[in-house]
């Protein structure tokens, strides 16, 4: 199911992302606090537990999460700068890697490197990629991951196109997709319109 966190913060951080005259230090920061502000949304679902506090005056009821379930997933390389936003909330949560880029001449995934912490039925994963373009690489990283025993998946994007968003619920009916922005459409060359550019070139200024 897709999720637009459409908040009056967002709009404004993820405007100033879209400017091509921003630099990958301005893009990097606002990423993380945009990243940040959408995990808010995405983490409503985990479980909270019981627990008795002695606040200064009494006792209470409490409550906490059990954050070491949680794993954390960035899709390199753009993936890299949402897991700080993340960690500033969880910063007890495990995290992995997974390398895929999408061949430029036939759109497919191209898996480069692949590597997570154990996963189990408890296990809170959460996918990172800023851009949900075609959805092949989001596609191909959750089949992965389900394949390892994963079965609790949030997929968090900062834009997100129509036909990545399809592709990705065709591909996995059972996820939760949150985005700052369901954008137009897809070019003839797999942008995101109308988009902010590629993530990762401008998060690392490698063109």
């Amino acid at each position: 199911m897709l999720h637009v966190v459409d908040h009056p913060l967002i709009k404004h951080k993820l405007t100033i992302m879209r400017k091509k005259e921003t630099g990958p230090k301005e893009f990097r920061e606002l990423l993380r606090e945009i990243t940040l502000l959408i995990a808010y949304e995405a983490t409503r679902h985990i479980e909270v537990y019981e627990m008795e506090v002695e606040t200064p005056l009494e006792l209470t009821k409490g409550y906490y999460i059990n954050d070491k379930d949680i794993v954390i997933i960035p899709i390199l390389r753009a993936g890299l700068g949402m897991v700080d936003g993340i960690l500033e909330l969880l910063p007890n949560a495990s995290v992995g890697h997974i390398g895929i880029y999408r061949d430029p001449e036939t759109l497919k995934a191209v898996d480069y490197y692949f590597k997570t912490p154990r996963l189990h039925d408890k296990s809170e994963i959460f996918v990172l990629d800023p851009m949900l373009a075609t959805g092949v690489s989001a596609i191909d990283a959750i089949g992965k991951i389900k394949e390892l025993g994963g079965k609790q998946i949030t997929f968090i994007s900062l834009i997100s196109s129509p036909e990545g968003v399809k592709a990705l619920e065709d591909a996995h009916p059972d996820l939760d997709i949150y985005t700052a922005s369901l954008d137009r459409q897809l070019n003839d060359h797999g942008y995101i319109l109308p988009g902010l550019g590629d993530a990762g070139d401008r998060l690392y200024r490698t063109k």
